[in-house]
C-alpha cells in the first residue's frame, strides 16, 4: 500500500532546497565580485 502523500512537507523541502541553492549562487557571485575588485586590472603596455 503506498504511503499517504504529505504535500506540505514535500513543498517545504523543495523550497528549502531552492533557497539553499539560491544562497550558494549568491555567495559565489559575491566572492567573484570581491575577487575582481581585489585584483585591479593593469593597464596594457603601449608599444
Amino acid at each position: 500500500m503506498p504511503r499517504k502523500p504529505n504535500f506540505d512537507f514535500e513543498r517545504q523541502e523543495r523550497d528549502k532546497a531552492k533557497a539553499a541553492k539560491k544562497a550558494a549562487k549568491a555567495e559565489a557571485k559575491a566572492a567573484a565580485k570581491e575577487q575582481a575588485a581585489a585584483t585591479p586590472e593593469a593597464p596594457e603596455p603601449r608599444d
